[in-house]
């Protein structure tokens, strides 16, 4: 174990004021699920948020969920949205208002969320974007399988498959190599306390889960996703996705 590794473990164990027991003793954490749910989707030319969007006769997030739901490894699935968002309102769906101005900001509230309602600083969280709505069961479960025996944690993310392009003013400056590259996906699997102190230490500037981690000397491991795991952003997504949702019915 690094030093940097060793800090972070210590992090993890440390005791939370909103906790009635120690990670000590849970010598086998549990699995939690938190979905951000507080963006607008101002990419993606819909009105309103695209999250709540109809996509094979549902709204874009509802297909999320089913997916989390049929994990049974999963102890609970926490929905973060904006305050005063209504939509789960009529729905039996765990939801905190506690959406922040980023990404980082609304994960990090959540993981508080979650501390609040019981979760542990050991157990494990699986951040995924609302908006990818193509995520299975058996994707969640591969990379659970994947990330367990880790120390450090895991995401989704699938080989880099086209010609890789540098532009700057409109113009191609360089091809890139990309054989090392991989389009990060989610869910992105670490430990409560370890991933509430990344994105503390690293700020609103991050973009995902491993990014944080990666800010603090941490390596995550590579779990190698699917092309249909998209996250719906551009006009154009809002018929693919639910091309593949009504042949998968």
């Amino acid at each position: 174990m690094t030093a940097i590794e060793a800090r972070v473990s210590a992090w993890t164990d440390m005791p939370q004021t909103t906790l009635r027991s120690s990670s000590a003793e849970t010598p086998n954490p549990r699995l939690w699920a938190l979905i951000p749910c507080a963006g607008n989707g101002s990419r993606s030319g819909a009105v309103g948020p695209k999250q709540y969007q109809q996509i094979a006769g549902k709204a874009m997030v509802l297909h999320t969920l089913d997916a989390f739901a049929a994990v049974e490894r999963l102890s609970g699935t926490l929905v973060v949205v904006s305050a005063g968002d209504d939509f789960f309102d009529a729905l039996s769906v765990p939801v905190e208002p506690c959406g922040g101005a980023t990404r980082a900001q609304s994960v990090a509230n959540g993981l508080d969320a979650l501390l609040q309602r019981g979760a542990l600083s050991a157990d494990w969280v699986l951040v995924h974007d609302a908006a990818r709505c193509l995520i299975t069961p058996e994707q969640i479960n591969t990379l659970i399988d994947a990330c367990l025996p880790d120390s450090v944690g895991a995401l989704l993310a699938l080989p880099l498959p086209d010609t890789l392009k540098a532009g700057k003013d409109g113009r191609v400056a360089a091809t890139l190599e990309r054989g090392d590259k991989w389009l990060a996906q989610t869910p992105q699997m670490f430990r409560i306390g370890a991933l509430k102190a990344a994105l503390l230490a690293a700020g609103d500037a991050v973009t995902d889960e491993s990014s944080a981690m990666e800010w603090m000397g941490l390596r995550p491991l590579l779990v190698t996703g699917s092309a249909q795991n998209f996250k719906v952003t551009y006009p154009q997504d809002f018929a693919l996705a639910e091309s593949v949702l009504l042949s998968r019915a």
